[in-house]
């Protein structure tokens, strides 16, 4: 037996410690403990020992070594414990050393392994303090092992799992039953969160009293992020589904509502032939190939035909060509799996896959890459495909409409689109006419999207002169019903009487000749205006635009949209009439 001061030296040695190991009492008061064994002794002395002696007073048959004045090593069980005056102030620790020999050797083996263990191990007393504790254990939550010992395990767990543990009682939380896969969470040292799994095992006395409890953990983190993606993933696939059930309902709804169950508004000759044509396809499933300028109701038309069908209760999927980068189509068509290229985190449903039992829509159809024109070629001839990145071959059942406002026929001739392609799309093609072409039409049109925008807008009802609806009928409208519908929202906002001011929303309408008949439903009589005086009309309504746009041709309040067109197809009228943008005004 031997007694420490309160900085660990030696104040006195029983007389048979003095003779096992050699020393004399004027010798030892300038050693420590630590001070006469081995380089592996010492360092157990003060990573796990001394922390544990100073958080809770006492240790208890820990393997220690002691190197004799002869050089021989002698291995010891050593306890401890600090005695305290009446007022809690130190008087000194008592330490007892049993000689154990081959015991003790086989103590500090089996603490070696349990150290070197590739497993998140620790080993509480029954008051919940760690004793023991794994360096991989250490390493997961980057702690130095004299940081834990003697700590509460407690101070490792995440607020709610603390909470819970305090709620049933620490000390019956971990002695009162073996416990096998239950959750606990830890936090490490730099705050992240360790999701475990804990089993445990209770070591006892004679008595039956528990005397430490072993804990191994298991960290599933990774496993239980990976569950919740997952579990994300198939929520987000249900929401998206019930999206698109929604906005096929939806798109049914406004079909019928805004066409009055597809009643394409107007009268004229023009009309009626399309709408022939339209009513003797609708109900097969010969692909259509949709034909006209831009702005002319190309995607009305495919609604319809699509409401009309008997794929009406299918899905109608559009997919505007022109908006998709050029790498990404075969994707976008067809889908990819997890993988099949950057940015592939996860599966991918495409356009064709969506659209099975119903119908696709194919605008801008002309943008399509040759090279995936082959693709789309045989999902027409064959009904099959395979998405990126997968070996297995899909089938499908869907009708093609498409739609361009490009003349295919020249671009077959150029190279630029696939002839077999070109014929296996336009087995029934439909031209839609132009607005210049379809005579009094304008007006009724004029008169829904007003009565429309009024209601929208929440504006007083706005009615139509005949001045304005000869302005209407005499102007050529090269944006086509776009344009109309644009210009009426326009005038319609900066309107403040209770008849409708075009000239508010379009300066060029009063260019645009001499006025006619309104019931006159082909041209003027007075006029007939050749092509070029329509090129020239359509000059000065593009400069005009960009004149009000300060130069700007994209986005909100460009001249594109005032014209109401497409960016890319007024940009083309610039080149092809020679429009330069003027400068921007600062």
């Amino acid at each position: 037996m031997v007694s420490l001061d309160a900085d660990g030296y030696f104040l006195d040695a029983s007389d048979a410690w003095l003779d096992r190991f050699g020393y004399t009492r004027d010798g030892i008061d300038k050693l420590r403990p630590q001070d006469l064994g081995s380089r592996e002794s010492a360092r157990l002395i003060e990573a796990e020992y001394l922390p544990l002696l100073r958080r809770t007073g006492r240790i208890d048959n820990v393997p220690v070594d002691v190197t004799t004045t002869r050089g021989e090593r002698v291995d010891c069980l050593s306890s401890a414990i600090v005695e305290r005056g009446t007022e809690g102030d130190y008087l000194r620790t008592v330490v007892v050393y049993t000689e154990v020999g081959e015991e003790a050797r086989l103590e500090q083996h089996y603490r070696d392994l349990y150290r070197a263990t590739p497993a998140m191990l620790h080993t509480v007393d029954s008051a919940g303090r760690i004793v023991h504790v794994s360096d991989h254990w250490l390493r997961k939550l980057g702690y130095r092992r004299e940081e834990v010992i003697g700590r509460l395990i407690t101070d490792f767990v995440t607020e709610e799992t603390r909470a819970r543990l305090n709620e049933e009682g620490l000390q019956n939380a971990l002695v009162s039953r073996d416990f096998d896969n239950e959750q606990r969470r830890y936090v490490t040292r730099s705050g992240e969160v360790i999701e475990g799994l804990v089993s445990s095992v209770r070591e006892t006395d004679e008595d039956g009293e528990v005397v430490a409890v072993l804990v191994a953990s298991k960290d599933v983190t990774e496993r239980n992020e990976a569950e919740r993606r997952l579990r994300a993933a198939f929520e987000e696939n249900a929401r998206l589904r019930e999206e698109l059930e929604r906005e096929r309902d939806y798109l049914r709804e406004e079909v019928q509502v805004s066409m009055n169950y597809g009643r394409i508004i107007g009268e004229s000759s023009a009309l009626k032939k399309m709408l022939a044509r339209l009513e003797a396809v609708a109900q097969t499933s010969a692909s259509v190939l949709i034909e006209g300028e831009s702005g002319v109701g190309k995607e009305l038309v495919a609604h319809v035909l699509h409401a009309y069908s008997t794929r009406s209760q299918g899905s109608l999927v559009k997919v505007n060509c022109a908006s998709i980068p050029q790498e990404l189509f075969e994707s976008e068509f067809f889908g990819h799996v997890k993988g099949a290229f950057t940015g592939a985190i996860r599966d991918r449903v495409g356009r064709f896959q969506l659209a099975d039992g119903g119908t696709i829509f194919l605008d801008e159809v002309g943008e399509i890459p040759l090279p995936l024109q082959s693709k789309l070629l045989r999902v027409l001839q064959e009904s099959e495909y395979e998405r990126v990145g997968d070996e297995a071959t899909y089938t499908l059942d869907v009708r093609v409409i498409a739609a361009t406002n490009r003349d295919l026929e020249q671009a077959v001739e150029q190279g630029r689109f696939r002839e077999d392609l070109y014929y296996r799309l336009s087995v029934f093609p439909i031209e839609v006419p132009p607005l210049r072409e379809r005579g009094d039409d304008v007006l009724q049109l004029a008169s829904h999207f007003l009565e429309r925008a009024c209601k929208e807008f929440g504006l007083r009802p706005l009615t139509l002169s005949r001045k304005q609806a000869a302005l209407l009928t005499r102007y050529s409208w090269p944006g086509n019903i776009r344009e109309l519908k644009n210009v009426i929202e326009r005038a319609a906002i900066l309107s403040q009487g209770k008849v409708l001011r075009l000239d508010l929303a379009m300066a060029d309408i009063l260019d645009a000749g001499p006025e006619r008949s309104v019931n006159d439903t082909v041209v003027a009589a007075n006029r007939i205006m050749t092509d070029a005086d329509i090129r020239e009309m359509e000059k000065r309504n593009m400069i005009e635009a960009l004149r009000l746009a300060n130069g700007k041709v994209s986005g909100t309040g460009g001249a594109a949209e005032l014209v109401g067109v497409k960016p890319t197809t007024f940009s083309d009228r610039m080149r092809k009439h020679g429009v330069a943008r003027p400068q921007m005004e600062t």
